[in-house]
């Protein structure tokens, strides 16, 4: 075991010769740290811990987002400090970017050009900088519109965005008060593999005493119990699945 970060990242590296996808291997190093960070700063500055189900699975949902996105070229800020440091003094502030990328879909026509808009929104949206901004823009409204739509990428985009703000207990309940939890459960059923992640991702944040009668319907744990059994198709599937049973359906262990 590498007892430093630098020897660790070398040894990753070293490994990285194998992987069949040399790009996607060396981003699950950045998720792992990225995820600790975000831990560390949530019991440090909002007393608030997760158990380590629970961080698995921030790191899982986190990987298959930004692997997804590996081509995307967007970069998240935590804190405004940080935001000024990489736009500069004149550049543009991130509420106002948010906007524009709002008010650019509400004007597009063509469907590519929507999908691309909405996979950066959602790129944003597991960031916590940006939580207040994007209620304040209705991305969350926005998110689950996508859920309507015909075409299969922006339902992708779009419950992939809803999937990394519902970490945000504020953001889940916009789901749940727009009637929102439906439009993610029939996500589950979709031939599309992401969609149906973070579908399975954004019902673990979404499930509370306030309306898991409306979530724990027999077939939609039937659903997600094949989901856990399905191991030997994808491991994502069996994994987040599982952990979804495990937090909100504890008696079937």
């Amino acid at each position: 075991m590498p007892g430093k970060i630098s020897d660790a990242l070398s040894s990753w590296e070293g490994t990285c010769s194998h992987a069949k996808d040399r790009s996607r291997w060396r981003i699950v190093s950045a998720c792992i740290w990225w995820t600790t960070w975000k831990e560390k700063s949530s019991r440090c500055f909002e007393s608030l811990e997760n158990d380590v189900q629970k961080i698995k699975l921030n790191f899982i949902l986190l990987l298959c987002f930004w692997c997804n996105q590996i081509y995307s070229n967007v970069y998240m800020f935590t804190n405004s400090q940080r935001q000024e440091e990489r736009t500069g003094k004149y550049g543009t502030p991130r509420v106002k970017y948010l906007q524009e990328l709002v008010t650019q879909f509400q004007n597009a026509s063509a469907e590519e050009t929507k999908e691309k808009i909405v996979a950066n929104l959602a790129n944003f949206a597991y960031d916590p900088f940006n939580f207040t901004f994007l209620r304040q823009l209705n991305a969350i409204e926005l998110f689950l519109d996508c859920l309507t739509e015909p075409s299969e990428k922006l339902v992708e985009f779009g419950i992939g965005g809803i999937c990394n703000a519902c970490a945000d207990p504020a953001n889940a309940a916009l789901v749940t008060q727009n009637d929102g939890i439906p439009l993610v459960i029939q996500c589950l059923s979709s031939p599309v593999r992401n969609t149906v992640n973070y579908a399975l991702g954004a019902l673990y944040y979404l499930c509370n005493a306030s309306n898991k009668e409306e979530i724990l319907k027999p077939e939609v744990i039937d659903a997600i119990k094949s989901y856990a059994a399905a191991g030997g198709v994808s491991t994502s599937f069996s994994n987040l699945a599982q952990a979804f049973l495990d937090q909100h359906v504890p008696q079937l262990n």
